[in-house]
């Protein structure tokens, strides 16, 4: 079992992808990890060291998941998956998600910190469905269009019953 998670912030990629882990033993990735520099001044690392560490967190394997959102990253992680699941929620949900999100300390020093960012945040989710770049739904859209394999787009209608069930 190989997945591939990707949806808007806020939409349960993580939450999804640990829920998965716990169920099948899987190994878990969150491309926010590879994307970044680790550095004080968030910056984006090369694309070419994100797919080696995509790469690196396969080989071997029998079963993991990967998600984000950013469809650079994850077209290469495609390549490999055997299933796919796209979180479209709404953004309704997404906010509410943010906003009850815990403290993520592999992304910040501290609960105070994430929460300055949390309005910056919340626009970004707003967003989702007007911006063209890789992180927006038309991107997503596309992945999701274009695998051959098996896949599930997961929305509102179905978003509560799909967790619950899992």
């Amino acid at each position: 079992m190989q997945i591939v998670i990707f949806g808007n912030s806020g939409s349960g990629k993580t939450t999804l992808s640990k829920k998965l882990k716990k169920k099948y033993d899987l190994s878990c990735l969150d491309l926010d990890t590879v994307a970044w520099k680790n550095a004080d001044v968030p910056a984006r690392a090369p694309l070419e060291t994100g797919i080696l560490k995509i790469k690196n967190f396969t080989k071997g394997k029998s079963g993991w998941v990967i998600e984000g959102c950013y469809e650079d990253l994850l077209r290469n992680a495609l390549i490999d998956s055997s299933e796919i699941i796209f979180l479209n929620p709404g953004l309704e949900i997404c906010v509410k998600n943010a906003r009850n999100r815990k403290w993520e300390p592999h992304k910040y020093h501290s609960i105070e910190d994430q929460n300055k960012n949390l309005n910056m945040l919340i626009q970004w989710i707003q967003s989702y469905y007007i911006r063209n770049d890789e992180f927006s739904y038309n991107s997503h859209r596309k992945l999701f269009e274009g695998f051959p394999g098996n896949k599930k787009e997961i929305t509102a209608e179905n978003y509560q019953r799909f967790f619950t069930e899992l």
